[in-house]
């Protein structure tokens, strides 16, 4: 395991860490290149650390900037805590990626596959994201980014488990965001649409409404620059669940989507 202590790397550290749960993902690598670019120190939690060394000299490398990287099981709720004290300090800025589409036929026929993918986009990073912002609270600092999706803006047949777990993620990060608001925190919401990711992998996506995870992460750096609350990538995607949600539930209910 690579030692998360930004120190011991030598480098000088100007602005305060931003960690990235999911740092193995598409995005997560994405996110990475572009806040290192941007001068952040960065810590990189993943289940596999292992598999993080090429980018950590990458990153350092290309951008001069400290990198760490930290071992972390999202699923394992009783971990979360020690997870936290052992970085030593708590980051200035937080992004969530964790996220587990799943196969819906599959989980419909098994609770396993249904249990897991509601831990894996809501239950999980809730806890987690619950106890960073406590702490952030205590400070009276800080900034946390969930990655939601507009799947969770309506319940769907073709991916109603994902899209359940997304919507109570989303509900999640909304308020706390009203609750932190007055003690310095900021709390943002992305909802991607389609992505070119592994996890996408085999699937048919248009064009027009499929970003790339370079997309997402300058869209996600933008938006924390300027105070944006909820970010739809792309931003068709609002006017999309927009109409998505006024269809009467009596037509919704004969459409195949």
């Amino acid at each position: 395991m690579t030692d998360p202590t930004l120190a011991q790397t030598g480098l000088v550290v100007r602005r305060e860490p931003v960690l990235i749960i999911g740092a193995l993902s598409d995005i997560g690598r994405a996110l990475a290149r572009v806040y290192g670019r941007e001068g952040y120190p960065l810590l990189l939690a993943a289940r596999r650390v292992e598999r993080l060394t090429s980018d950590i000299q990458d990153l350092t490398l290309r951008f001069g900037v400290p990198v760490g990287a930290v071992e972390l099981d999202i699923l394992d709720l009783a971990g979360q805590g020690a997870f936290l004290d052992a970085l030593g300090c708590l980051p200035g800025t937080v992004i969530c990626v964790v996220g587990l589409l799943g196969c819906q036929p599959e989980a419909e026929k098994s609770w396993i596959q249904t249990d897991l993918i509601l831990r894996t986009n809501y239950v999980a990073p809730a806890c987690l994201l619950g106890e960073i912002a406590n702490r952030m609270q205590a400070r009276g600092s800080g900034c946390v980014i969930g990655i939601s999706s507009v799947a969770g803006d309506r319940g769907r047949a073709s991916n109603y488990l994902y899209g359940s777990a997304k919507a109570g993620f989303t509900a999640f990060l909304s308020g706390l965001r009203n609750r932190l608001s007055r003690h310095g925190v900021k709390v943002m919401t992305i909802k991607p649409g389609f992505i070119d990711t592994r996890m996408t992998r085999g699937m048919t996506l248009p064009p027009f409404l499929t970003a790339q995870p370079a997309e997402v992460a300058e869209a996600i750096w933008k938006a924390q620059a300027h105070g944006r609350d909820v970010v739809y990538l792309r931003p068709v995607w609002r006017l999309i669940m927009l109409i998505i949600r006024l269809i009467p539930e009596v037509l919704f209910k004969k459409l195949e989507i």
